[in-house]
């Protein structure tokens, strides 16, 4: 048994009836929360003093493109269409296995180091099994927790999703391994037929898992109708980006318990349009959120939250000027609600709202801590507003299912030099494919 004490820490734990930040501790028995509160006495635990931190949930990043990581910046200048041209037209055809592999291990270990604990791994690459056999290696291998959302290439829109492949990987690996989920990545109905949007939501509903899909170019189609006339929406369904949508299909997505994850800093700069935090927190929800690529913008969900928080407010003061004449008295969006979105809304999101997100006993010890005796955030009078304002340098220590993956700042069990080489090599032979035919799948 692996019991853990953590003493000393101010403790954001986005649990409903708890204050902003206390003064508790936190015991972790096993991969669990097992208790929470003041002077715990636990003699048989390993303590450690926390003081001069935060301690807080473990972030969520509901949607990441992971697979892309070796090819890091090279978009950062691209527009949506030439990011579909080049990347998705050219780039991702001569992926193999093992550029999926060491990808997503490197863009996962990425990730704990920013203090992620959970991603939604939206990967829409898997050429063959084996591409998706080797996507999850690099999951299983990093050790983060993952929710592997099974994509394919774009294809036609009267081709269903591959059906054997979700039924191969549900009875393989994702039984096997406990800190990995499987969901849908689907085209969607944007791009797809009537019948195989019917098709992929009721075959996604039939095994109880989550259906992601892209959705842009505002009004919804016609595979949109039936999907809601067949009452197959629901909180399993996942919209990413929905910029442009209608307020009548936003109201009616929303009214169906349907989740949504923007990607403020990608979605701003390529031009999806504007995120959709405003009016779903118009209608009483909130967004999740997403880095999306590596190979666009950076993979700091802290970053994101910030970008979304700004935004909106900025969206919120203009408004406010434009309607009054006058400056706002008070900010239209807190950054506990920006700390949720990263945290508690990607829970959801990713369907795992009952095991991460918050800090309560029995849920999953997926944890952060952050050290806020640096020069960029001491003194820390805000921890919530501290936390939101965490850069890397500050994420001292990450745990996932009660097993620290970093910690006094430095990564564990995992060999950086030896990943960032095979990295670099992988980036280097995909970039010099940049313009060559694609490589035919078999």
């Amino acid at each position: 048994m692996s019991r853990t004490l953590l003493r000393g820490a101010r403790v954001i734990t986005l649990a409903p009836g708890h204050p902003d930040a206390e003064h508790i501790d936190i015991l972790v028995d096993n991969d669990r929360i097992a208790d929470m509160g003041c002077g715990l006495d636990a003699p048989d635990a390993d303590s450690i003093d926390f003081s001069g931190r935060i301690v807080m949930p473990g972030l969520v990043n509901a949607h990441l493109h992971t697979w892309q990581t070796g090819l890091r910046c090279v978009g950062a200048d691209w527009t949506l269409l030439e990011y579909l041209t080049h990347l998705h037209g050219g780039l991702a055809g001569h992926y193999s296995p093992d550029d999926m592999l060491i990808g997503n291990l490197a863009g996962a270990l990425n990730q704990i180091n920013c203090g992620t604990t959970t991603v939604g791994d939206w990967c829409h690459n898997n050429r063959t099994p084996q591409h998706a056999d080797a996507a999850i290696e690099g999951l299983l291998e990093s050790g983060i927790r993952a929710v592997f959302l099974h994509g394919t290439p774009y294809r036609a829109p009267d081709v269903a999703h591959p059906l054997p492949e979700i039924d191969r990987l549900l009875d393989g690996p994702v039984r096997r391994h406990p800190l990995l989920t499987l969901g849908m990545a689907t085209q969607g109905p944007q791009y797809s037929t009537p019948d195989v949007a019917v098709a992929d939501f009721s075959a996604a509903n039939e095994r109880g898992i989550v259906v992601s899909m892209h959705q842009s170019g505002g009004e919804p189609t016609a595979a949109w109708d039936a999907v809601r006339a067949a009452g197959l929406l629901g909180s399993r369904t996942n919209v990413v980006h929905g910029a442009g949508l209608p307020d009548e299909w936003l109201k009616s997505l929303v009214e169906a318990d349907v989740t949504f994850s923007i990607t403020p800093e990608n979605e701003l700069g390529q031009g999806h349009g504007t995120p959709l935090t405003g009016p779903l927190l118009r209608l009483g929800v909130a967004p999740s959120l997403g880095t999306d690529v590596d190979s666009v913008a950076p993979g700091h969900l802290l970053t994101a939250a910030r970008i979304a928080l700004a935004h909106q407010r900025a969206l919120d003061h203009e408004h406010h000027r434009l309607s009054t004449g006058a400056a706002s008295e008070n900010a239209s969006v807190t950054g506990k609600q920006a700390l949720s979105w990263a945290t508690v809304e990607g829970a959801k999101a990713l369907g795992l709202a009952d095991q991460v997100g918050r800090i309560q006993p029995g849920m999953q010890a997926d944890l952060v801590v952050i050290d806020t005796r640096a020069l960029n955030l001491w003194p820390a009078h805000d921890p919530i507003a501290a936390a939101l304002h965490a850069d890397i340098a500050n994420i001292e220590a990450v745990m996932i299912a009660g097993r620290w993956r970093k910690r006094a700042h430095s990564m564990l069990g995992a060999d950086l030099q030896e990943v960032m080489g095979k990295l670099l090599e992988s980036g280097e032979r995909l970039l010099r494919t940049l313009g060559a035919p694609a490589i035919p799948a078999s």
